[in-house]
């Protein structure tokens, strides 16, 4: 049925899904497979996929012929999902699911990743090491280098969450890129910023995802790690950039910056700091609150970017319900209602 049809990304699957079936196809690696009980005690399967744009969850109930296929798919399996597809508040949902194991050719092209994605992605590191590269304090900017340098590669296939936002492989990337262009533009309004600690503030306060929500080299399943579950990513990027800092004064370069002020220490201090409280808020998982001008300006820049990623996503998945609203979309507060155009955009 499918089979002149080329593969549409998981993105452009819930850009397109709605209250009427769309018949398409979708390569997609399976990142986990569970075996669930509704409130009855009727099982099911829950088999989460992903590509190089984003993820969903598919539920296969126990009278579905592919319910018993479905229990022995391995993890990091890589399929073709052939589907009349519908959408709902409560995720995707396929009708008439057949599913193929892809091979070869077929393979190496889905590992490659969406073009578009992968395009972005390097121009959006590109931007990371130019922004980080214009720190003028020369500690920081060590600092920074010595992390791209070290922990380039893991980085650029991290997400920046399991959900919600930026959760793909390389998602971190897009998310610290955009931060720093924010903070490189919001300096020169608020001149008292300290510029190199936000900049380098922006870089850090994310990098223990490194571990909570890291991906292998060759696939799009986020990989469980005991260190992310037992410690979360604000404690670990606290110890990597206290890990990285001492390696920075038992280099070469240290000798000359014995006497520069603010100290090493205050510097470093100001650093963690920023990593400790940029969730703002106890409940939202900070060891501290933010208590200097970059701390407050990192956490709503942290802020602003993963609400406007979840407006984006939005928009492309909800329905309208009314003309000009559109039903709420988890974690956002309320109903959406259709942006104004610019001007001249009609």
């Amino acid at each position: 049925m499918f089979a002149p049809m080329s593969p549409i990304t998981i993105a452009a699957l819930k850009e397109q899904a709605s209250d009427t079936p769309i018949a398409a196809a979708v390569a997609a690696q399976l990142q986990s497979r569970s075996t669930r009980n509704t409130k009855a005690g009727k099982p099911y399967l829950e088999l989460v996929f992903a590509d190089a744009t984003g993820n969903f969850a598919l539920k296969i109930w126990s009278d579905s012929p592919n319910y018993e296929p479905g229990s022995t798919l391995i993890d990091g399996s890589i399929l073709r999902l052939e589907a009349d597809w519908t959408q709902n508040p409560y995720g995707i949902n396929p009708n008439n699911l057949k599913w193929f194991f892809l091979d070869g050719a077929a393979i190496a092209a889905f590992l490659a990743g969406d073009p578009a994605t992968r395009d972005k992605q390097q121009r959006d590191f590109a931007d990371i090491l130019a922004l980080c590269d214009s720190i003028d304090e020369p500690r920081l900017h060590a600092l920074c280098q010595r992390f791209l340098t070290q922990m380039g590669d893991r980085f650029r296939r991290t997400a920046a969450a399991k959900r919600n936002h930026h959760a793909r492989r390389g998602g971190l990337v897009e998310h610290v890129a955009q931060m720093l262009r924010s903070a490189a533009a919001l300096c020169p309004v608020y001149p008292d910023l300290n510029r190199d600690l936000l900049l380098a503030g922006v870089l850090f306060h994310d990098c223990g995802k490194l571990w909570e929500n890291a991906y292998p080299e060759d696939g799009f399943g986020q990989i469980q790690s005991l260190h992310g579950e037992m410690l979360g990513h604000i404690p670990l990027g606290i110890e990597l950039v206290n890990k990285l800092w001492r390696e920075l004064l038992d280099s070469s370069q240290a000798a000359a910056w014995l006497d520069l002020k603010p100290s090493a220490e205050d510097t470093r201090l100001h650093l963690l700091h920023l990593i400790a409280s940029h969730h703002g808020q106890f409940e939202f998982g900070s060891p501290t609150l933010p208590r200097t001008p970059e701390a407050f300006a990192l956490h709503h820049l942290d802020n602003l970017d993963a609400k406007l990623e979840m407006l984006r996503d939005a928009y492309a998945q909800a329905h309208e319900i009314a003309p000009g609203i559109f039903e709420r979309v988890f974690p956002l507060p309320a109903n959406l209602v259709r942006p104004l155009l610019k001007l001249g955009s009609c």
